[in-house]
């Protein structure tokens, strides 16, 4: 079974039973232990690879732990800190890390819930655990850039040298990524000043800032929506404009590949109208700006807040025989079948109570 496989197979396990752990034990039995056996590759039973409950006091700290240690040769490698599924991770989880970091051979270390893998070396200062990780591994919504990352820490790839110096690249690429989002959606003053100077002779005053906002705003969509079209049409070969929804962009700018597949994707009138269908439907619950929609090969999937994690809903109009599929509390799609666009109003009473978990 490949890498990638295994990890997919883990992430469904994770929607199956997520819910049930209410314990950092329960997290480690269900979830983490079979991450470290199954995708890292670790004989889980074999003190020698893998040691529970590693103890090396340090100074006047006696007696505390970090959950699991990973050995190769007999030396300390990689020290993971555990918490409860569904647990927040914060720096301060993190602080039997940061102290055995410096007193052990040790230069990678992971803080998880079983669900986000937060992975941490010492980019910043030798033997000093950085407070920032350089990798954030989301296995509920696996991102499959970084899983040839995560896959060097497997038992077969492990090179210490070669992680540390991707460690680097990754810390700063996500850090950079992340400050461009935050930027497209909601430019500061410095970032479009930037952008003001080179085109704008003038003093820059409160009215002329506030104009240029507006405008550097609008010409980061537009770029953006320029090369997107511009791959779209290189892909399928013509030179005709296509239209590129802008509110995609906004949420997936670090994502533009996406948009290849969309070129295959034909979204059609009874898809929209079902859509402002359930709009009128949840509109009790939910501002309508708030509902929106992805169109995928598959089918046409209703959203909240553009989020693929927040489902209210999904239209299964490409055969003859239609369905509305409706996400459960188990994450499992239940299809309804529908014979006309207006028996969607006779399962309301089933949107509502789906849509309610999102509250």
């Amino acid at each position: 079974m490949d890498f990638i496989d295994r990890l997919q197979n883990l992430s469904k396990k994770i929607s199956q039973i997520g819910s049930t752990l209410e314990t950092e034990e329960a997290t480690k039995n269900a979830l983490i232990m079979p991450f470290l056996h199954t995708v890292l590759g670790y004989d889980v039973f074999d003190p020698t690879e893998v040691v529970p409950e590693f103890n090396a006091d340090t100074g006047t700290k006696k007696g505390e732990k970090v959950d699991y240690a990973l050995l190769k040769d007999g030396e300390v490698q990689i020290l993971i800190e555990c918490k409860k599924f569904g647990e927040k991770l914060l720096t301060k989880h993190a602080s039997q890390l940061f102290r055995y970091f410096s007193v052990t051979n040790a230069r990678i270390a992971i803080l998880t819930n079983g669900d986000i893998y937060e992975f941490y070396t010492d980019l910043d200062a030798p033997n000093k655990m950085d407070e920032k990780p350089f990798l954030i591994l989301n296995m509920s919504d696996l991102d499959e850039h970084i899983v040839p990352e995560v896959k060097k820490l497997t038992k077969s790839s492990f090179d210490v040298d070669s992680v540390v110096d991707a460690a680097g690249e990754l810390k700063y690429l996500n850090q950079i990524k992340a400050v461009l989002k935050e930027q497209f959606n909601a430019p500061e003053e410095e970032f479009v000043k930037f952008f003001t100077s080179r085109v704008y002779e003038g003093v820059q005053t409160a009215k002329v800032k506030a104009q240029f906002l507006d405008i550097t705003t609008k010409a980061l969509k537009q770029f953006l929506n320029d090369s997107i079209n511009n791959r779209l049409k290189s892909a399928i070969g013509t030179n005709d404009e296509i239209p590129v929804n802008a509110q995609l962009i906004s949420e997936s700018v670090t994502e533009i590949d996406i948009v290849e597949e969309k070129s295959k994707v034909d979204t059609t009138q009874d898809e929209l109208d079902g859509f402002n269908i359930i709009k009128a439907i949840l509109r009790s619950k939910f501002a309508v700006s708030r509902i929106t929609h992805r169109d995928t090969q598959s089918y046409f999937g209703v959203l909240l807040d553009d989020n693929n994690r927040k489902p209210l809903c999904r239209l299964h109009f490409n055969a003859k025989q239609k369905y509305l599929g409706v996400v459960g509390e188990d994450k499992k799609e239940i299809r309804h079948p529908i014979e006309a666009l207006d028996d969607i109003f006779m399962h309301s009473d089933l949107l509502l109570e789906a849509a309610s978990k999102f509250e």
